[in-house]
């Protein structure tokens, strides 16, 4: 994708969030775009999402997976342990188990 259409998207994105700052998909998608660029701002996001919509169960890997690649390897089993446990009483059982692999591999890996 082109600078330009990345742009875009992080801009839409951004006034999304001005427009209304709690909205959750506008925010996750913002912060699976500045974690390609920007891991500090992302992890902003991240952690909104994970302290004000806990139940939002998409953040759980995303985030796990982010905080894994930045090196943060107990943060990412916390955030993916609690992943598993909310997609468990959401009875998310695919998510539940995406979530359970990506913890099994972080704790065989490292």
């Amino acid at each position: 994708m082109s600078p330009e259409a990345e742009k875009t998207r992080r801009e839409f994105l951004e006034e999304a969030l001005r427009q209304h700052p709690d909205n959750t998909f506008a925010r996750y998608g913002l912060a699976l775009e500045l974690a390609k660029s920007e891991p500090a701002a992302a992890w902003t996001h991240f952690e909104y999402l994970l302290l004000h919509h806990p139940e939002y169960s998409a953040t759980y890997f995303q985030a796990g997976m982010f905080l894994r690649k930045q090196g943060r390897l107990a943060e990412a089993r916390t955030v993916l342990a609690t992943g598993v446990e909310v997609t468990g009483r959401q009875r998310k059982q695919h998510a539940q188990a995406g979530l359970q692999a990506a913890l099994d591999d972080l704790n065989e890996r490292n």
